[in-house]
C-alpha cells in the first residue's frame, strides 16, 4: 500500500498543442492565399457602414487634390467610397482613378449615387499581383491616397505594392498616407491572443489582416522603393465610450512620400501629433452618425469597437429544425472561428446527423443512461436523447463550450426534461473528472456518444481509456440493450485504422459501421442500418462525407 501510494499520479494528456502566441503554417498561407475572400466577406456584411466619409482629408491635405486644370489621383484599396466621394465633392475638377481587390467593395463604389464614369475609373486590382499601368497610363497620377490598407497587405510583398503605384505617378507625384502604428490598442489586444502572423502583423477574428507600423519600417520601405519622404508624424488620440466603460488609445503615422530617388527619408523629421490630449478625452457618441467633439474618425463609432475585438457580436444563431424539433443554438459566429481556438463553440454536421438519427430512432437511448463526449456548445444530441433516455451527461472539456452550452439547453429545452439532462466539465484522461462523473451514475453507461472527437491524434487514446472507465460493463439479456460508444465524425487527420487500434487497445470491437464497406469480412449486423429509412436518406444526411462507428465492450 505505501509504495502505491508513493507513485506519482499519471501525467495529463494535453489535447490542445502548448501555445506559442503565433497562427501555424496553415493558417498563414491559408490567411494570405484568400485575403480577398476575406475582405469581401467584410464589404458583404459591413457594407458602406464600417468606415466613416473622410472629409478630414481637404483639411490635412487639401493642397494636393487642388491645382489649375484639375488633378489625377489613385484611391489604393478604396474599399466603399469614403474617400472619393468626399473629394469629388470638394474638387469638381478632379479625377479619380478607385481600386480594390474586393469585388464587392468595387461595386459599391460604381452603385453608390454619385457614381459617374467621367470622373471615377473604379476597377478590381490586386496591387501585389496585377500591374496598375493596364487600368491606368503610366507616369500620369498626380497623388495616391492609402488610407489604413497597406497594413492588409503581407510584409513581405508591400515592396511590390509601392513599385507597382510608382509606374503610374507622375515625376514628383505623390503619396498620401494614413495606417495604423506601433502601440495601437487592437494591437494591444491582439498580443494577448494567438492571433499574431508574424513581427506586428495579425489577423482579426474575421480573417483580415492589420500590419502595426514603427517609424524606421515605413519610411525605409519606402526610401528603398525610390520615394522621398515629405512629411511624417506619428499621431496619438484617447477616445472614450463612457457606456461600455472603454478607453481606447489610438496610434496612427501620417505621412507624404514623393517619388523620387529616396535619398531624404532618413533626414525627414518626425512630428508626434496629440490630437485632443489639451482636452477633456474625445467621447465617442452613441446614437449620432456626426462628428459633433471635433475629432476625426475613420471607423463608424459602434465598429470601432469591433475592430478592437471587443464587439459583442461574436457569437450567432444557427437554427436548427430535426424532425420537428426547432432549436436555436448560440455558437460562435462564422467570421471569429478562423481565429477561436476552442473547437467547441460551434456546431458541426456530424451533431446534425447523430441528433438526426436519435430523433427518428429514439430507441436508441430510450430508457438508457447516456454519456455525450466532447459534445462542444450546442448539445444538440443530449437534448434530443433527453426526450426518451432515463439520463443524459453532456460533458465537454473546454469551459467555454460548457458555459454556452448551458444557454442552449436552458433556452430550447422545456423545463420538464431538466432534471435528466445534467452537463459537465470532463477532459478526457483527467481520474478526478472521471470520478465525478462516475459519481452522477454508479452504474456506468448503456450509451456513450460522441460526434467529431477523432480528429487530433494526441486525444484518441484518453478517448477510448475515458469511454472504458465510463461504459456500464453488464449486458442486457436483450441484445439491443447490450452497451455502445458509438462515434460519428468526418475522417480528417486521424485515419480510421489508428482509431480502431486504439479502441481495441482498451476492449472496444467494431460491430458495425455506416456507410458500409464494398467486401466486408465479416457480414454486416445491420445495426446501423436500420436507422436509416428510405425517407431518411433522402432528406436527412447533411454530407456523405460523414460516417458512424458502432462499438461494443469486449
Amino acid at each position: 500500500m505505501e509504495s502505491k501510494e508513493q507513485q506519482p499520479p499519471p501525467p495529463k494528456i494535453q489535447i490542445y498543442p502548448t501555445s506559442t502566441g503565433e497562427i501555424t503554417p496553415f493558417w498563414r498561407e491559408k490567411y494570405e492565399r484568400d485575403a480577398k475572400k476575406y475582405w469581401d466577406i467584410f464589404y458583404k456584411r459591413h457594407q458602406d457602414k464600417f468606415f466613416k466619409d473622410r472629409h478630414y482629408l481637404d483639411k490635412e491635405w487639401g493642397h494636393y487634390f487642388s491645382g489649375a486644370g484639375g488633378k489625377v489621383i489613385l484611391e489604393v484599396g478604396c474599399g466603399a467610397g469614403n474617400t472619393i466621394y468626399p473629394l469629388l465633392a470638394t474638387y469638381r475638377d478632379i479625377f479619380v482613378h478607385a481600386c480594390d481587390f474586393s469585388p464587392r467593395a468595387v461595386n459599391l463604389v460604381k452603385t453608390h449615387k454619385d457614381f459617374k464614369e467621367t470622373r471615377v475609373n473604379a476597377f478590381v486590382c490586386d496591387l501585389t499581383i496585377d500591374d496598375l499601368s493596364e487600368h491606368i497610363s503610366p507616369s500620369s497620377v498626380d497623388a495616391v491616397t492609402m488610407i489604413f490598407v497597406l497594413s492588409a497587405v503581407t510584409p513581405e510583398k508591400m515592396p511590390l505594392v509601392i513599385q507597382n503605384i510608382g509606374k503610374i505617378l507622375k515625376p514628383d507625384g505623390y503619396v498620401l498616407f494614413r495606417d495604423y502604428a506601433i502601440g495601437d490598442l487592437a494591437q494591444e489586444r491582439f498580443i494577448s491572443k494567438e492571433q499574431k502572423i508574424s513581427e506586428n502583423f495579425y489577423v482579426r477574428g474575421d480573417g483580415t489582416r492589420a500590419f502595426y507600423f514603427s517609424d524606421e519600417f515605413l519610411i525605409n520601405l519606402f526610401k528603398e522603393n525610390g520615394f522621398d519622404t515629405e512629411e511624417h508624424a506619428l499621431c496619438f488620440k484617447q477616445v472614450e465610450n463612457r457606456s461600455r466603460e472603454i478607453v481606447m488609445n489610438r496610434r496612427w503615422v501620417q505621412a507624404v512620400f514623393r517619388l523620387g530617388c529616396g535619398k531624404s527619408g532618413v533626414n525627414t523629421e518626425s512630428k508626434v501629433k496629440l490630437i485632443g490630449m489639451d482636452s477633456p478625452k474625445p467621447v465617442i457618441p452613441e446614437r449620432t452618425q456626426s462628428n459633433t467633439n471635433g475629432f476625426d474618425f475613420d471607423i463608424s463609432d459602434g465598429m470601432a469597437l469591433d475592430m478592437f475585438g471587443i464587439s459583442s457580436s461574436s457569437e450567432e444563431i444557427v437554427e436548427v429544425i430535426i424532425s420537428g424539433l426547432h432549436f436555436k443554438i448560440n455558437v460562435v459566429s462564422k467570421e471569429y472561428q478562423h481565429t477561436c481556438k476552442s473547437t467547441g463553440l460551434m456546431l458541426w454536421e456530424s451533431a446534425r446527423l447523430m441528433a438526426l438519427v436519435l430523433a427518428e430512432n429514439p430507441g436508441i437511448v430510450a430508457g438508457k443512461r447516456v454519456l455525450e463526449l466532447g459534445c462542444g456548445c450546442a448539445g444538440i444530441c443530449s437534448m434530443v436523447a433527453a426526450k426518451s433516455a432515463e439520463l443524459v451527461v453532456a460533458t465537454d472539456g473546454d469551459t467555454k463550450a460548457l458555459n454556452l452550452l448551458n444557454q442552449n439547453v436552458a433556452q430550447n429545452l422545456k423545463s420538464s426534461l431538466f432534471a435528466k439532462l445534467m452537463t459537465r466539465k470532463l477532459e478526457w484522461g483527467n481520474g478526478d473528472d472521471i470520478e465525478a462523473i462516475r459519481r452522477l451514475n454508479g452504474k456506468g453507461f448503456d450509451v456513450i456518444l460522441g460526434t467529431d472527437v477523432t480528429y487530433i491524434s494526441e486525444a484518441i487514446t484518453p478517448l477510448f481509456s475515458t469511454a472504458k472507465e465510463l461504459i456500464c460493463s453488464g449486458r442486457d439479456i436483450n441484445e439491443d440493450r447490450e452497451p455502445a460508444l458509438i462515434l460519428c465524425h468526418v475522417l480528417r487527420r486521424v485515419d480510421e485504422q489508428s482509431i480502431l487500434s486504439a479502441a481495441s487497445e482498451f476492449g472496444f470491437e467494431l460491430v458495425d459501421r455506416w456507410p458500409e464497406l464494398e467486401n466486408p469480412s465479416i457480414p454486416s449486423p445491420n445495426i446501423i442500418k436500420k436507422w436509416f429509412s428510405q425517407e431518411f436518406c433522402a432528406n436527412g444526411i447533411p454530407t456523405t462525407a460523414l460516417s458512424i462507428l458502432y462499438f461494443h465492450r469486449v
